[in-house]
């Protein structure tokens, strides 16, 4: 089960340094537009604001729904995209996603869909909580045995969990149909291990951060915008935002704390149609 682990080496004495974008909707059409966001430029967008910071990251996390429209140019597009980072970048499948089409698109010299990342004092753990064919999520006891088997082969390190659904409610009902059905069970499962230190997912495309109180501590709960349209918060009717799109940086401390910001593209250039009623 561990033996596709990817090995990167960091300094104990430096945090290890992520960059999270997530659910950019992408189209084999480059001109395909996401309710008015043409989500191949956002996307761009959102890569550029980060390029301009300069932050020394060692790995970018792409959290799910890479495509909207299944193709496998979508794909490409992302890959293509990244390429200029120059970062190695793991990636999750979204319920927006093919997996099977992923695994074979998804190919670059620096893009890897392995589950397990040890990097640093860290381990980062990509887990698929997607259930084929519906728009929400589930862990199943597969993904549970992941985690069981990679805390037990490396003890010593904080672990960092990463998927694409929210294990929380985020009080929109429309959006809450379609969480991880067994989030609760999730938390209480993981947050029993003193390793977890932090749960990190897409989906929602909205910014969160929260803590969960487990049994050896506060747990971050962090969910990260979308790099094309964001949903309102605390709407219990589908409704658009109209921030930015954006991206997550992470610092994951030898300590086990994590340092971390969500940054927005800037100015007003994505205005999404604030008529739609759904997508």
């Amino acid at each position: 089960m561990l033996k596709d682990t990817v090995h990167y080496s960091v300094a104990e004495s430096e945090p290890v340094r992520l960059v999270q974008v997530t659910d950019p909707h992408l189209f084999a059409d480059p001109e395909g537009q996401l309710l008015g966001v043409n989500t191949t430029q956002s996307l761009q967008a959102v890569l550029n604001t980060f390029s301009a910071t300069q932050y020394p990251a060692d790995i970018l996390l792409a959290t799910g729904d890479i495509s909207q429209d299944y193709s496998p140019e979508s794909y490409q597009h992302f890959v293509d995209k990244i390429e200029a980072l120059d970062l190695p970048c793991h990636y999750l499948p979204g319920n927006h996603d093919d997996p099977r089409l992923m695994a074979v698109r998804m190919q670059g010299e620096h893009v890897f869909g392995q589950q397990i990342i040890d990097i640093g004092l860290w381990l980062i753990l990509m887990l698929d909580s997607t259930v084929r064919g519906k728009p929400g999520g589930y862990l199943g006891e597969k993904q549970f045995a992941l985690i069981d088997a990679a805390v037990k082969a490396y003890p010593d390190k904080h672990v960092l969990l990463v998927m694409h659904h929210n294990p929380i409610l985020m009080q929109c009902a429309w959006l809450d149909q379609h969480c991880m059905a067994n989030g609760e069970d999730f938390l209480a499962r993981t947050s029993r291990y003193p390793q977890v230190k932090g749960i990190l997912w897409g989906h929602v495309h909205q910014q969160v951060d929260k803590l969960h109180p487990g049994p050896h501590g506060d747990i971050p709960l962090l969910a990260t915008p979308s790099t094309c349209i964001q949903f309102k918060p605390l709407s219990s009717y589908f409704a658009l935002d109209t921030v930015q799109p954006g991206y997550r940086l992470l610092e994951l401390n030898g300590d086990g704390s994590i340092r971390t910001n969500v940054y927005r593209v800037p100015g007003n250039r994505f205005s999404p149609d604030n008529e739609a009623s759904g997508y």
